[in-house]
């Protein structure tokens, strides 16, 4: 990207649990997407503390009381942390326009993004487009097909321009999510990601779908797409379902078949986490695991994960 260019603007929520991952998202923006500026909405109070101990030159990092407002304070207690967070997304953009009212744009990205190529080339489509709200399709393989129950669209890579429809299209979008925001389907609802299905619709001035849905692979469908296409060319790749569990072991992906051919995205993903991690042990900044799977006994869970492991639909490394 041209260094005389303005920068791009991004912005992503994550918790202690997830900072290794923020991390490596950080990381390859400055790989791809320099001049970029990330805005960080940390959800817990040692998860700020570490950001600000990182030292990140192109970040701000915001404490979640910054961002709240009455209303959101009002729906927490009764939605899960997750919940809440997705409670919070559509939130994000607007945080961003208040405290940086000259830029174009911002994109909302999740934490589990990596970058292999410049965001530009989907923000460049987006552009030409003349529209106003940048939008992304899950894209399912056929045997996922099933998942579409919870949204055509995926909460990963959201841009919105800094314009009144825009902010229409967001505010529309808050309202709905403070109304109901759970991790159930109920009554053609799902979190705040099947608000979007309707919104070529909806919003058929505004809302954009990408088109080339080869460039954002995710667990669900880079398998379908290398032998579809052959060689793998991923913008981003959504690393949905990986998960540190412990200071030094992190399952990669749980219920989906990689491929061979998409081992190589793991795999680079891998020496970015494992580099994050040892620049987090230097500077005395805890490496925070988390439960395997919410709800389940440990040996549920363990032969649930081994069964997974042997029919090849999960992997595991150690950091």
């Amino acid at each position: 990207m041209n260094s005389a260019s303005p920068a791009e603007h991004f912005v992503t929520l994550f918790d202690s649990h997830y900072l290794p991952l923020g991390l490596c998202l950080y990381r390859s923006l400055e790989d791809h997407a320099r001049p970029f500026h990330l805005w960080i909405v940390a959800m817990d109070d040692a998860c700020g503390e570490a950001l600000r101990k990182m030292q990140l030159t192109d970040a701000t990092v915001l404490g979640l009381a910054e961002v709240e407002n009455t209303r959101l304070r009002a729906v927490k207690s009764d939605r899960s942390i997750g919940e809440y967070c997705w409670t919070l997304t559509p939130f994000l953009p607007s945080a961003v326009f208040e405290r940086a009212p000259g830029i174009e744009r911002v994109t909302y990205v999740d934490a589990d993004l990596f970058f292999f190529q410049p965001p530009r080339l989907l923000l460049d489509e987006f552009a030409r487009s003349g529209k106003h709200v940048l939008i992304t399709e899950h894209a399912f393989a056929p045997e996922h097909a099933d998942y579409l129950r919870f949204g055509r669209f995926c909460v990963q890579f959201m841009t919105f321009r800094n314009t009144c429809a825009a902010k229409g299209v967001l505010e529309w979008w808050q309202e709905r999510c403070i109304e109901w925001c759970y991790r159930r389907e109920e009554n053609g609802k799902f979190g705040d990601q099947k608000y979007l299905d309707d919104w070529p619709q909806r919003f058929p001035a505004e809302a954009y779908v990408v088109s080339r849905t080869e460039c954002t692979l995710a667990p669900w469908n880079v398998a379908h797409v290398a032998r579809r296409d052959g060689e793998l060319q991923p913008v981003f790749y959504h690393f949905h379902s990986l998960k540190i569990v412990s200071p030094s072991f992190v399952v990669l992906h749980y219920n989906y078949r990689i491929g061979r051919r998409g081992r190589w995205i793991y795999a680079k993903y891998l020496h970015c986490l494992r580099s994050v991690v040892y620049e987090m042990r230097r500077s005395g900044i805890p490496v925070v695991g988390r439960r395997l799977y919410q709800g389940l006994g440990p040996l549920r869970a363990a032969y649930t994960y081994a069964r997974g492991y042997f029919d090849g639909t999960t992997d595991w490394a150690t950091l």
